[in-house]
């Protein structure tokens, strides 16, 4: 697998933060669900794009898996508690970099859009 052009990667991570950004935070009248788990996958696809980006010679699988793990290991975070990392979980970046409740749910949503992420990069360099 080749590896993805630094632009198109910057153009991959913007439009991923800005849907992310827009679907949390944008008034669009969105189902409460799709707010939830649709930021939360966008979140997990951003892991994706940087992970790949970082480690271009990676094939899409093992950058796959070592992003849902950091997503992964992100949200079991969430179940430990220090009074300096729940004031941060507080904060707008600590909200969009950590998030602040545990969800058996999100991991779910990290690994559906960690496995999208994947398929289509892959798609993208047999083109």
């Amino acid at each position: 697998m080749r590896a993805r052009s630094i632009p198109l990667s910057l153009v991959l991570m913007a439009i991923t933060v800005a849907l992310g950004l827009a679907i949390r935070f944008a008034p669009l009248g969105l189902p409460p669900l799709l707010v939830k788990y649709g930021g939360s996958m966008l979140w997990a696809l951003m892991i994706y794009w940087v992970i790949s980006s970082l480690i271009p010679r990676w094939r899409s699988v093992p950058a796959a898996l070592l992003a849902g793990t950091i997503a992964t290991a992100v949200e079991f975070l969430k179940l430990y508690h220090a009074p300096w990392l729940d004031a941060f979980r507080l904060t707008l970046p600590g909200i969009l970099l950590l998030g602040r409740i545990f969800s058996v749910w999100d991991l779910l949503s990290y690994w559906i859009a960690v496995s999208a992420g994947a398929f289509l990069d892959a798609r993208m360099a047999n083109r």
